[in-house]
């Protein structure tokens, strides 16, 4: 069992790791079905794990115990980005950076780090516990915003989505850094 199926499978059985996760970083295991069905052009398999409360959906890409099984977030207005080279990447990057979609906006880190802590005062405490608990590595919210568009560069072309019932038409790069190639 990889990394990541253990991190699932701990998420799926404690719902006060799960419900750490959903506020304020909006990842609700709960929220599980994708607003629309989509494919990879690699044809991988892509099996939905979290959904936030604007309809996007968090997915593992690739089957249980693959050795890369990153996490792409798809939201519900056509636009996709991978947020971790894993699952136990994606869920450091949420947890430091809830406030991660607003980055593509040219919101800064610290702007955006500080309206989290304005509306959650306990924000800095209830992230370091929930990354404790997982036995994941506090990192700086510059580090994590770094390592984000580092794995959201890797998105083209194997892992943008594409919908089969619309002509397999390309999702869009939330943090696009080259052109979607045309399919």
């Amino acid at each position: 069992m990889t990394a990541s199926d253990t991190l699932l499978h701990r998420l799926e059985q404690d719902p006060s790791l799960t419900d750490a996760l959903a506020w304020p970083g909006d990842f609700d295991m709960d929220r599980r079905d994708p607003v629309e069905e989509l494919v990879l052009p690699s044809g991988r398999p892509l099996h939905p794990i979290a959904g936030c409360g604007a309809g996007g959906t968090y997915f593992l890409c690739g089957q249980a115990g693959d050795e890369e099984r990153p996490v792409l977030y798809a939201d519900s207005e056509g636009r996709a980005t991978l947020i971790g080279a894993d699952l136990v990447e994606a869920v450091t990057l949420i947890a430091v950076l809830p406030f991660w979609r607003d980055l593509e906006k040219n919101f800064t880190v610290a702007e955006l780090a500080s309206d989290v802590r304005t509306e959650h005062p306990d924000f800095d405490t209830e992230r370091d516990r929930l990354l404790h608990t997982l036995g994941l590595a506090l990192i700086s919210e510059e580090e994590a915003a770094t390592r984000l568009l580092t794995v959201a560069a890797r998105t083209a072309p194997d892992y943008v989505p594409c919908v089969p019932d619309d002509e397999y038409l390309p999702y869009e790069l939330m943090f696009p850094s080259d052109p979607v190639p045309e399919r």
